[in-house]
């Protein structure tokens, strides 16, 4: 049941991402943009859990889990700063 989840959370992170893409190609609002590249940050996060703990549980990926999820995190907030800044 779990590996459900993870894959649901992977799912619904790549969903975000095209529609925020999307709608960033449609509007071209730049927020739109680094919102989309955060969640595309956080499908790479949420994929390398699954990895982590259901294909391959006998190789720790955590380093990779927790960069990947700082690297979103950060992009988003430089975004946020930036655009208030503009």
């Amino acid at each position: 049941m779990a590996q459900f989840a993870y894959l649901l959370c992977a799912l619904s992170s790549l969903v975000c991402f095209v529609l925020l893409l999307r709608a960033y190609l449609k509007n071209r609002q730049s927020l739109l943009l680094w919102s989309s590249l955060c969640f595309f940050f956080y499908l790479i996060q949420n994929t390398v859990l699954f990895a982590d703990l259901v294909l391959v549980p006998q190789i720790d990926l955590l380093v990779w889990r927790a960069v990947l999820g700082l690297c979103g995190s950060a992009l988003f907030l430089f975004a946020l700063i930036w655009e208030t800044r503009s």
